[in-house]
């Protein structure tokens, strides 16, 4: 094939000049010469850094444009740049100025852009993180359409947005303030109020007082009614397990009222989450009936490795064993010093351990009898939560062919703590006691599961309980000068935590499997009923059917009056 001839001969070229400019094109930090004939240069130069050194500040996580960005901005926004003089050359103009931005609004013009705005797509409960770099450094969010980006300025990800799209309002997620892009002002609009609450709402003393005493009906951008403090969460794929166990917190008034009212900036990344959910299930003006718990579960992912996810399903105590902990040493508790937080000053008490050696002669009905003659270790101990054990399930059908669902009082369970009966732990029997003064609230957990090395079993028992008026007193060891002896210790339900199987086909060969779905039961104070709560559905329950649950964590307070309330 013959090539095709060109156009120009190669000779009339050579000595064109070329259209591209020659310049470096690297932004040097101007030296003072620059400085003295006028130029006007931006408040930050950037230091130019080798490959391998910015490889290596990205392998360690820092995020060195994203950082000098929001420092350009704040150094911007405390010192407006002066205007640059006429310069003669137009094309050193454009090597060592930047185009000036507006620190106002024009005259007149102050609501542009503002009915742009689309709260319906709003939604700030995801993690903030920018939707194109993935940093969570300097994150705006975009009122138009509800994405993330980072930053403001003329090379950030918001300013290419406002460009591209045409979406020019957006809200800083840490301070608050809107700005217009790409013009860079900052917008003071009493209109605006609103989705500044949504972002970080904050209530005052008085109101968080009127919580549990004030009836209140709210309504969403939808017009659909909820209860503050009542609202669903979102189950992502498999995170009801966490679902279950924030809702119980957020119904404890004092650790409620701690994580809202208390200023945590300074805590660490989990308290200052947890803090802001919690305050968003109690928001009064929400623009939806729901909350999603993604950016406290993404955080507790992290800091648990893995270990309790949004992927995979866990055991509901086992996540609040280690979220109290966690939450105990965010707050700056010692793992020694009791009564160091407040999560140790709501629900940490102590324990009598007594044990004693079983020996070899022992028949099989004296292994839990304790022999006066023999040694008993006492022990104290301390706890946050108290396990209580189901008696065994039966193995036989009734004449009907039938299970049976077997029955069990709380206060028969509760037994296991009035010193008097005791269990054996391999070669040893042991006893327990609560001691005085028991704390604020008390957590039990219904032992069900039990694994062994073949297969993971599931105890059905029905626990039956009263709502109020659970005496305590038969499990405390008496002491004179902290309780008065024979002067009941009455304790109220606040929050229980329920499991249901739900079989599942399977075409393995085990044939049918069991789903585990938690729900949990909470109570309003101000309307005094209780409402069940699974992910996003809650609905009333009769008081008289909370016990037909298989409850697995149950909440329980401790009355302030002594004056006895009549139960339900």
């Amino acid at each position: 094939m013959a090539k095709r001839r060109a156009e120009e001969p190669l000779e009339e070229l050579a000595y064109r000049d070329s259209p591209l400019s020659k310049k470096v094109r690297v932004n040097f930090i101007p030296d003072e010469s620059i400085r003295s004939n006028g130029f006007s240069t931006s408040s930050t130069a950037r230091i130019p850094i080798s490959g391998h050194e910015f490889e290596e500040d990205e392998r360690n996580g820092k995020d060195i444009l994203a950082a000098a960005d929001q420092l350009e901005e704040e150094l911007q926004e405390a010192a407006p740049s002066p205007s640059p003089p006429e310069l003669e050359d137009e094309e050193d103009r454009s090597a060592f100025i930047t185009h000036s931005r507006q620190n106002a609004p024009v005259e007149g013009y102050t609501d542009l852009y503002l009915d742009t705005i689309n709260r319906s797509v709003l939604d700030f409960d995801f993690e903030k993180l920018c939707s194109v770099t993935l940093s969570n450094i300097n994150v705006y969010a975009c009122l138009v359409c509800g994405k993330y980006f980072q930053g403001r300025g003329p090379k950030s990800q918001a300013y290419f947005h406002a460009l591209e799209i045409g979406h020019h309002v957006y809200v800083n997620m840490q301070t608050k303030r809107v700005y217009v892009l790409p013009e860079g002002y900052e917008v003071k609009s009493k209109s605006l109020d609103d989705i500044k609450f949504v972002v970080d709402p904050r209530l005052s003393k008085e109101e968080v007082a009127r919580l549990d005493k004030e009836v209140k009906e709210a309504f969403d951008l939808g017009g659909r009614k909820y209860r503050p403090g009542f609202v669903g969460m979102n189950n992502i794929k498999a995170n009801d397990y966490f679902n279950v166990i924030i809702q119980a917190l957020a119904h404890i008034p004092p650790l409620r009222n701690f994580v809202m009212l208390d200023d945590l900036s300074e805590k660490p990344e989990l308290i200052q989450r947890f803090s802001v959910l919690v305050r968003k299930i109690w928001n009064i003006r929400a623009f939806k009936s729901h909350v999603s718990p993604h950016e406290l579960l993404q955080q507790v992912s992290r800091q648990s490795q893995k270990r309790f996810d949004l992927l995979h399903q866990s055991d509901p105590v086992d996540f609040l064993n280690w979220f109290l902990n966690n939450v105990h040493l965010a707050l700056g508790g010692s793992k020694t010093k009791p009564g160091t937080s407040i999560i140790h000053k709501i629900f940490q008490g102590r324990l009598k351990v007594e044990s004693q050696q079983i020996t070899a002669k022992a028949d099989a009905g004296d292994r839990l009898r304790f022999e006066e003659a023999a040694e008993v270790l006492v022990d104290t101990s301390r706890y946050l939560m108290l396990t209580l054990d189901l008696p065994a399930a039966p193995l036989f059908q009734d004449e009907l062919d039938k299970n049976i669902i077997p029955q069990v009082p709380l206060t028969s369970i509760l037994a296991k703590y009035d010193g008097l009966k005791a269990q054996e732990h391999l070669n040893t029997r042991k006893r327990y006691r609560l001691l005085h003064p028991l704390p604020p609230y008390l957590l039990f957990h219904i032992k069900r599961f039990s694994k062994n090395k073949f297969v993971s079993e599931r105890n059905p028992t029905i626990v039956t309980f009263p709502v109020r008026s659970l005496d305590m007193s038969p499990y405390v060891e008496p002491n004179p000068s902290l309780h008065s002896p024979g002067e009941p210790i009455w304790y109220d339900l606040v929050a229980n935590v329920t499991h249901e199987a739900v079989r599942t086909r399977d075409d393995s060969v085990e044939g049918e499997a069991e789903k585990k779905v938690w729900r949990v039961q909470v109570r309003d104070r101000a309307r005094d009923e209780w409402l069940e709560i699974q992910d996003l559905f809650v609905e009333r329950v009769a008081t008289e059917t909370l016990f037909t649950k298989e409850s697995y964590m149950m909440v329980w307070e401790r009355r302030k009056s002594t004056k006895k309330k009549t139960g339900e």
